[in-house]
């Protein structure tokens, strides 16, 4: 498969998925049938369409840019955004936490996805809402059972997500789902590269910044849980499907760690930034 950029854009009152080439210039691939990035992954995954075809086209045939569309996450509503907590080890440390001996899983509704370029905004219930950048893969094959030597076989492609947190809501309980998905609480994007474009995901730089300020900057080699363990025990419990989307967890640097914290706060420019795969933009507004 070669290494190409998946995106979801608007252009022209229409939503469309498309691969986008060097020079930004975007192929749109409702042209060749496709409704959605999700689509394309379920085709490919199953082999029944080579993605080859749409990198060489890109190079002769870009009805749109990036300048002149609307970036969306690249799968607007995923089946599921299933996210890891304290999985690297200076985020564990900096919290007080031992390190996990089993993946600690929640998960983010659909519902909480926006797209480089919208606004977060900050729910007036919530007096510590959060950022944590990610690194996130895409499930291409799915399954159950999945052995950890097998992962590569599952992985379609990568993208980066801000894991936003309402710290207050999320320790509130034991479960810490109501803290993590209020609506735009997880920003994804800019799009998916496919999986040959990073040859070892477990070395990976993820920096973020707020304000020009570097809040963040670690490596994925600091992953307590790497993909093959995490892809073997997911589906130990449950079926992996195509467009899935695991969000690795944050490395240290959050705001509620701080001393003093610093949470979100309007007028916040938040850039997660993983040079492999891109720049996830966006600014914070107080709720309506």
């Amino acid at each position: 498969m070669a290494s190409m950029r998946l995106v979801t854009f608007e252009a022209d009152g229409k939503v469309r998925p498309g691969v986008l080439n060097e020079a930004d210039g975007i192929f749109d691939l409702s042209t060749e049938g496709f409704a959605s990035v999700l689509d394309v992954i379920e085709a490919a995954s199953a082999q029944h369409v080579s993605l080859e075809k749409f990198a060489s086209d890109t190079e002769v045939d870009s009805a749109y840019t990036l300048g002149t569309v609307k970036l969306l996450a690249p799968i607007p509503r995923p089946r599921k955004l299933i996210c890891v907590g304290l999985n690297y080890r200076d985020h564990a440390l900096e919290t007080g936490s031992e390190i996990p001996a089993v993946p600690t899983i929640f998960n983010k509704f659909a519902t909480a996805v926006i797209a480089t370029g919208d606004e977060i905004k900050l729910p007036k219930v919530s007096k510590s809402p959060d950022y944590e950048a990610e690194f996130a893969f895409v499930i291409g094959r799915g399954g159950r059972k999945i052995k950890a030597d097998d992962w590569r076989d599952h992985v379609f492609g990568y993208t980066i997500v801000n894991d936003v947190s309402a710290r207050d809501y999320q320790r509130a309980t034991t479960q810490w789902l109501m803290g993590k998905t209020f609506d735009t609480f997880a920003p994804m994007g800019p799009w998916i590269i496919t999986a040959d474009c990073i040859p070892d995901p477990h070395n990976v730089d993820v920096r973020l910044e707020i304000n020009g300020e570097v809040m963040q900057n670690s490596n994925t080699r600091e992953l307590i849980f790497k993909i093959p363990q995490l892809i073997e025990f997911l589906s130990s419990v449950f079926t992996l499907e195509p467009g899935d989307i695991v969000s690795t967890g944050t490395p240290a640097g959050v705001g509620v760690a701080r001393k003093p914290p610093r949470f979100l706060q309007p007028g916040d420019d938040v850039v997660v930034k993983i040079p492999a795969i891109g720049e996830l933009r966006n600014s914070v507004v107080a709720e309506a």
